[in-house]
């Protein structure tokens, strides 16, 4: 016992350097490391512990992302207070803070504002309930996924194709920000397609209804049916859209869902012998002549020997 007694003794007089008339020592210095590391293992654990709860009462109506936001800001509370904590038990007058606050404060204003943007944007986003994990969302500059891990400065968002893309938490404050599964879980799809003219637009209806009717995707209920609307007169065919309802699987895959109907669209439209146009140009020559003139066929052998015409 003695021995150890020396040791702390030893560590509590190597003194290894000074800020301003704060002596740093061994024996301090190591008791910060372990107050760091105790208020990251309390903060991992307590995030921990609630996630658990949720899970555990999550039929009873305990709003699991509401825990995780709860979770994340009380992990962010005891890095800080542990910060805090370690810095006092060295020896640094936390008053003098205010000054590095102020030497923050300029070195925001020069070049760290967008950290600093991020960093409130991840606050307002875990306090508030418009965005959680496990959400649909599409983001004005074109990222579609589905929200996996909500950060103080960031938001992982895993794409339908399994891309983890790491967006700033500013992107969703400052932009567009559509979240697909937010509320209601149920939304209406528009698949546009075209027919010849021509078509009888009776047997283009119950051809696309009964497409939407083979896709399990759709939704059918007392206030809810797919619907055929005509839009317009194309160059070369008859516009219409298959409007339909379609639940949360097809909300988050919002590209297979438009290829099934698609191809069911194809299928029925085909076996109702309902044409699908291709672009077509009509030349109109005025004024002139113009001729035109076609080679003879001409007799070329082939390998069995037969006669053939080109």
């Amino acid at each position: 016992m003695a021995s150890v007694a020396d040791l702390f003794d030893m560590l509590s007089s190597l003194q290894l350097f000074a800020v301003g008339e704060t002596r740093v020592t061994a024996g301090r210095l190591l008791g910060l490391v372990l107050i760091i590391v105790l208020s990251w293992w309390v903060a991992y654990a307590l995030e921990r512990g609630l996630a658990r709860v949720a899970a555990m009462h999550a039929r009873a109506g305990m709003s699991q992302s509401a825990m995780y936001a709860l979770g994340r800001i009380a992990r962010y509370l005891v890095w800080i207070v542990g910060s805090l904590l370690g810095l006092s038990y060295i020896g640094f007058d936390l008053s003098s803070l205010a000054i590095i606050g102020g030497a923050l404060g300029v070195g925001i204003g020069f070049g760290l504002q967008n950290i600093f943007s991020n960093l409130i944007s991840g606050v307002i986003i875990l306090l508030e309930k418009t965005l959680k994990v496990g959400d649909f969302v599409d983001l004005q500059s074109g990222v579609v996924g589905r929200v996996a891990e909500i950060n103080m400065r960031y938001t992982r968002i895993t794409t339908n194709d399994a891309v983890d893309i790491i967006v700033p938490n500013s992107e969703f404050i400052n932009g567009r920000v559509i979240n697909w599964t937010y509320g209601e879980l149920v939304r209406r799809l528009h698949v546009p397609f075209g027919v010849a003219y021509g078509s009888d637009k009776v047997r283009v209806r119950d051809a696309a209804l009964a497409a939407a009717a083979q896709v399990p995707a759709t939704v059918r209920d007392d206030t809810r049916h797919p619907e055929v609307w005509l839009v317009g007169f194309g160059d070369s065919s008859l516009d219409f859209e298959l409007v339909v309802w379609v639940g949360e699987a097809g909300v988050i895959s919002p590209a297979r869902t438009q290829a099934a109907f698609l191809w069911a669209l194809e299928t029925e439209l085909k076996r109702s012998g309902i044409e699908i146009p291709f672009p077509q140009r009509d030349l109109n020559f005025r004024g002139g002549r113009v001729e035109v003139s076609l080679a003879p066929a001409v007799s070329v052998p082939v390998a069995d020997g037969a006669g053939g015409v080109v």
